[in-house]
């Protein structure tokens, strides 16, 4: 059952984003305002096909601590481990912008979209000059009100996995004085990396309490803490 659930989320997401992409030329030509909403529209739909065909439920705690943030600019440190990540936030706040790998930009259909939608793509092989066009990139963000999404594994980890953390959300959260929301999930477990196979089950997303961003040193050993911290709520849940 889960193959051929796997099978037809697969093939329909895949022919719902070839249709959206060739229908978001207009966009791109003549109303590039409607481009965040078109993707959270993608995002939506996806995510519906995800929880319908996969018997996915979705459980998302702790919206209140983003409504603590403000709801203005702040920064989400997520982790990552599956494509769901990268579509939940379109859902979750008003004007997500997600750091992402400067390649994604170069992919046909798709990354035309991205950056009419605000994204925040870093070249990482850049070295200090991808640290420089990061704060820049943040400073533009802040001014224009948008909720920052990034990931600090800097790639997408397996359920459990622990490594250690970019530095680029320390460096974004004293440059910008932002708030930095923690956020735990175990999305892998439905929607692995690269993997054909999708799970169903309860998909959790549990966002914590608000991190100050005092303390730059201190700051990515805050963010691993409150999320081992919400990773045990999940069993608790459960």
């Amino acid at each position: 059952m889960a193959l051929l659930r796997s099978i037809l989320f697969n093939v329909t997401a895949f022919v719902l984003t070839l249709i959206m992409g060739v229908g978001a030329f207009p966009i791109r030509w003549f109303a590039k305002r409607l481009a965040l909403p078109y993707a959270k529209l993608w995002s939506r739909l996806v995510l519906m096909l995800f929880r319908d065909i996969c018997g996915v439920d979705v459980r998302i705690t702790g919206l209140e601590n983003l409504t603590a943030a403000g709801n203005g600019p702040m920064l989400i440190a997520s982790q990552h481990q599956s494509a769901f990540d990268t579509l939940i936030w379109m859902l979750l706040v008003p004007s997500p912008s997600y750091v992402m790998k400067g390649e994604l930009r170069r992919i046909p259909l798709l990354g035309p979209m991205l950056i009419l939608a605000g994204m925040m793509p870093i070249e990482r092989a850049a070295g200090a000059k991808a640290m420089r066009a990061l704060l820049r990139e943040t400073e533009n963000a802040v001014e224009a009100g948008k909720q920052i999404v990034i990931f600090p594994e800097g790639t997408r980890t397996a359920p459990g996995e622990h490594v250690p953390l970019k530095p680029g959300i320390a460096a974004m959260a004293a440059y910008a004085g932002l708030p930095v929301v923690p956020v735990a999930t175990n999305s892998g477990l439905f929607w692995g990396r690269n993997a054909f196979l999708k799970r169903s089950g309860v998909l959790h997303v549990a966002i914590g309490t608000p991190l100050a961003p005092t303390n730059r040193k201190l700051l990515l050993g805050e963010i691993e803490e409150s999320w081992r911290a919400l990773e045990q709520g999940f069993v608790a849940r459960d």
